[in-house]
């Protein structure tokens, strides 16, 4: 197990959005469930946490009930190689949630995701700051990023 894992507040959907997961990422699987005993906040049997991992990640996910929500300000970056691999992902975390600007996306769960080319931290970080500010210009007149458009803004083309 990792030295960190990200746990994920649900208000009672922990398996489902943890199958969802799994479905939607690489490599993923359901590790374990547990179950509330008796004398418990929540009625007992009804799944307490899941534990899942996708692309080498384990996560939790908590049914702790209604009095958390996600908020944006914690998001995860899925950083894709190509084109078709950001619209696959943009395509099904979108899928029952909102499409929002500059490649983030909130999932039917609440949670919030970037889909971004991996490319694009290499650019951000290039020193060249005209071809940054080029790059950033196009970002935030898109909601899902398209890599080609991305790649002529920060060449000049």
């Amino acid at each position: 197990m990792e030295k960190i894992t990200p746990c994920l507040w649900f208000d009672g959907k922990a398996e489902e959005a943890a199958r969802f997961y799994v479905s939607v990422f690489e490599d993923g699987r359901i590790l374990g469930v547990t179950h509330y005993p008796e004398d418990a906040p929540s009625p007992a049997g009804t799944v307490m946490t899941v534990h899942f991992t996708v692309n080498g990640q384990t996560f939790m996910g908590l049914n702790g009930g209604p009095a958390f929500t996600f908020s944006p300000a914690v998001s995860f970056m899925v950083n894709c190689d190509t084109q078709e691999e950001i619209d696959r992902y943009w395509a099904l975390l979108s899928d029952g949630g909102q499409e929002v600007e500059c490649g983030w996306v909130t999932d039917r769960f609440g949670l919030s995701w970037q889909i971004v080319p991996r490319s694009l931290a290499a650019m951000m970080t290039s020193g060249d700051a005209a071809a940054v500010a080029r790059m950033v210009q196009a970002v935030w007149k898109m909601k899902k990023l398209d890599l080609a458009v991305l790649e002529r803004a920060y060449r000049g083309a």
